[in-house]
């Protein structure tokens, strides 16, 4: 904001002395439109001193993609956002083979496995176990009946899922690539933090009688965000964050009245 062009200072008038023409002239006063200092940058200093900006659904230190924020009015959009309870989704990656004490391929070596008897078919199996007992803890989460026109409706549209608090829960998860010892799932959930996702690839591992560590969190959408929404560190200026907002505003809007009514 501070690096937007200013507007012009305040202009007064003032009585200044004109020159004399002749050595026989008085000295007689002009009207005269000069601009107020006080209004000038290097006398009055930054224009903007403060801006309240609030996080979203926040990324640990280990973690990247899309982190939402929130300027001025849009702190209270963030929490309209946050009462949604939208599907966040990630693409996360993985090592077979072995073992650290915080499930991240940088962490302390506890353990090392084989990894040749691991075939996408029974990675898959092992997958469609986790979503088949997390849809469970969804529908019960969502305390909706399941025999009801509204839980059809919802079904329609898209919106069952947990309006409270519930434990992490994954809406969805896939293979998306597997060339042994790496392999890279993507993950749809809510409520989740990113170390509980870095624990899923070591449980992975273990349902697989072997071992993993997460070499990869990445945040791909946000609710109605996604990377595409995203701006890049060196992207941070005034124009940039304004046709952002602007962009979005129709997508905060229709999922806040979709959702909230």
């Amino acid at each position: 904001l501070n690096a937007a062009p200013c507007r012009a200072p305040r202009q007064r008038v003032r009585f200044l002395p004109a020159p004399a023409h002749g050595d026989g002239e008085t000295t007689r006063l002009v009207a005269v439109s000069v601009p107020v200092l006080a209004d000038h940058p290097l006398v009055r200093g930054p224009q903007f001193r403060r801006l309240k900006i609030g996080v979203g659904h926040r990324l640990d230190i280990k973690a990247s993609g899309v982190l939402v924020l929130g300027i001025g009015h849009g702190n209270k959009l963030l929490t309209d956002l946050y009462n949604c309870h939208l599907t966040k989704v990630y693409t996360v990656g993985g090592l077979f083979g072995k073992a650290t004490d915080d499930f991240s391929d940088t962490g302390k070596l506890v353990e090392k496995t084989t990894f040749d008897h691991i075939t996408r078919e029974k990675l898959e199996r092992i997958l469609a176990v986790i979503q088949g007992t997390n849809h469970k803890a969804l529908l019960m989460h969502s305390n909706i009946d399941l025999k009801t026109q509204e839980a059809y409706e919802l079904a329609v549209k898209g919106l069952i899922r947990p309006m409270g608090r519930s434990p992490p829960i994954i809406t969805a998860i896939r293979c998306l690539q597997l060339m042994l010892p790496e392999f890279q799932l993507e993950i749809h959930c809510l409520h989740e933090t990113q170390q509980y996702l870095r624990k899923i690839v070591h449980e992975i591992g273990l349902e697989l009688k072997s071992s993993a560590v997460c070499t990869q969190v990445r945040r791909v959408r946000d609710g109605v965000f996604t990377l595409d929404d995203a701006l890049l560190r060196s992207q941070w200026n005034l124009q940039n964050i304004q046709n952002a907002v602007l962009d979005c505003h129709l997508k905060v809007k229709t999922e806040l009245e979709k959702t909230l009514g």
